[in-house]
């Protein structure tokens, strides 16, 4: 039998995942020239590789909307891939955060595309839910990509001005995290259990408490209160994470292994900012890197094979 020739009608969407976990590394970074004393540029070179990222990720997801719209279609109607769709613009904010230092105006006329862009992306999914066109097949980490990554706006917002309506999305963020969460543990409590190839994506489930403590403390200029009970959440399950890891550890390379490298990377930028000490910090933000380069080395090596241009399976 003859190989199907390598085209982009198969380019998955959770590669859109990619800039998420490089910017969350590169935020990390950031953070840890005020916290660590570690050299600038680390962090500002990894942003910088985020935004190239992007650009490159997301013009040939386009590019293979404009040749292949039925696959791209028929990929937005899976239950849990369609969760993907939301990443560029969660992407997009943190590219915004990047070039704000450089070009106020310009970082925060991204920030407010990408926060459109995003509540367009999550009151199109919940619509589908509400109107009972849902799937239980949707109740996995990746569902909180689009619903609850609205926290992540106002990580930065503030900083840019924009306080009124970094609260409302802290409200949206938090609000739909709450709710979805106990659906989420139903589901890994009462099944059906997750595919071995998504279960590393458990690790999604440390982003919201530790983003949502980095825009507590971002919205209220303190390390203390609300964000301080946001971390007590965000290390219990790290915790249980880390227990997790060597079971983890056995399951083969696959794209949902980028799910644990935008929360590690928020996990040790929530430490930093909160005052965490460098004992905890430290080991955090090693972890985050090693974890991304690791899944970033697999990446490449599964693009240079081709297997991102074929049909899966």
């Amino acid at each position: 039998m003859t190989a199907s020739r390598p085209t982009l009608e198969h380019l998955p969407f959770p590669l859109l995942v990619i800039p998420m976990g490089t910017g969350g590394v590169g935020l990390a970074w950031r953070q840890a020239q005020a916290s660590l004393g570690v050299p600038g540029a680390i962090g500002e070179a990894l942003l910088a590789l985020t935004l190239l990222l992007w650009v490159g990720i997301v013009g040939t997801q386009l590019l293979r909307a404009l040749r292949h719209p039925e696959a791209v279609l028929a990929e937005a109607r899976h239950p849990v891939r369609v969760a993907f769709v939301a990443a560029p613009t969660i992407g997009l904010m943190i590219i915004g955060a990047f070039l704000f230092p450089y070009a106020p105006a310009l970082g925060a006329a991204v920030w407010a595309l990408a926060v459109a862009g995003h509540l367009v992306v999550a009151m199109l999914l919940l619509r589908r839910i509400v109107a009972g066109r849902g799937d239980i097949a949707m109740l996995t980490p990746p569902l909180l990509i689009p619903l609850v990554g609205n926290v992540v706006a106002p990580v930065f917002g503030p900083a840019m001005g924009f306080v009124d309506a970094s609260w409302m999305l802290f409200g949206v963020g938090v609000v739909l995290w709450l709710a979805v969460l106990p659906l989420l543990l139903h589901r890994l409590l009462a099944g059906p259990p997750l595919p071995a190839p998504l279960r590393p994506g458990l690790a999604i489930l440390l982003a919201p408490p530790a983003v949502a403590a980095l825009a507590a403390a971002a919205l209220t200029g303190t390390a203390g209160g609300v964000a301080l009970a946001l971390a007590g959440v965000a290390l219990l399950v790290a915790a249980v994470l880390v227990s997790l890891a060597g079971e983890l550890a056995r399951i083969p390379f696959s794209l949902s292994w980028w799910g644990v490298t935008f929360p590690s990377g928020a996990f040790a930028a929530m430490l930093m900012v909160l005052g965490f000490p460098a004992w905890l910090s430290w080991p955090a933000l090693l972890a985050a890197t090693a974890l991304t380069a690791w899944v970033a080395w697999r990446t490449a090596l599964a693009a240079r094979a081709g297997a991102f241009f074929r049909p899966e399976g």
